[in-house]
């Protein structure tokens, strides 16, 4: 008789589900500096800077990285920074991209404008005690951890029921990055606190259940990208 084959399982390479939908999530290039004496333009109460010309590079590294991969829509938000980031690769791909304001930036209350980098930059007691109790509503009029986390929940997920079985390049923000991956990984609020501009970080949702699959890549920005620790507006 012919000896029977072993079965045998190898390892597989990950494969989203059926339905699953696959979001790009693009923090905006580096945008202009704040300056005390001329605070930043605002639509609808948000400080609304556009890029640097370090924003515009990081752009199109990323358009480059991006443009060999299955894109099959580019999302962007009412801020100019991620329409302007966004550009390259839009163009590279003949895509026009939709807009989804619930993805736009946590609002910073009084802090808006450009005066939220420089309150950091000084250390104000206010900005220590945000990063201290991981809140940005301890901001006088800043947006609450609860409303906010549910509008960006709220719109990755509605994105995710729009696009099954689809990849998105999402040009977003890095408090909702961070919101995004803390509520994928049921972390603390601020654990991924910090992103990158032109990073890339990548999730797959399936209805309620959210898995990452990668945080803050920026292996296209090169080796001598730096990482200044930068506020994230």
């Amino acid at each position: 008789m012919t000896p029977r084959a072993r079965a045998e399982y190898r390892q597989t390479r990950f494969q989203p589900s059926a339905g699953s939908t696959e979001l790009l999530l693009i923090r905006h290039g580096e945008s202009a500096p704040a300056r005390p004496e001329k605070p930043f333009s605002v639509v609808d109460g948000q400080g609304d800077p556009g890029l640097a010309p370090e924003g515009h590079w990081q752009a199109e590294r990323t358009a480059e990285r991006l443009a060999a991969e299955r894109i099959d829509a580019v999302y962007v938000t009412t801020l100019r920074r991620t329409v302007q980031t966004a550009a390259p690769l839009t163009a590279r791909l003949g895509l026009t991209a939709f807009v989804e304001a619930d993805l736009r930036e946590v609002h910073l209350g009084e802090w808006e404008g450009g005066l939220f980098r420089k309150m950091v930059a000084d250390r104000h007691p206010i900005a220590q005690r945000m990063q201290a109790e991981e809140r940005w509503d301890v901001i006088p009029g800043g947006e609450s951890a609860q409303k906010f986390a549910a509008r960006v929940c709220d719109a990755v997920e509605r994105l995710a029921v729009e696009h099954p079985d689809q990849r998105l390049a999402v040009f977003t923000h890095g408090g909702v990055i961070g919101q995004a991956l803390s509520h994928a990984t049921g972390s603390r609020p601020f654990a991924f606190h910090g992103v990158d501009n032109g990073s890339i970080s990548h999730i797959v949702v399936t209805g309620k259940s959210w898995i990452v699959r990668c945080f803050n890549d920026t292996a296209h920005l090169g080796p001598t990208f730096s990482r200044s620790g930068a506020p994230l507006t």
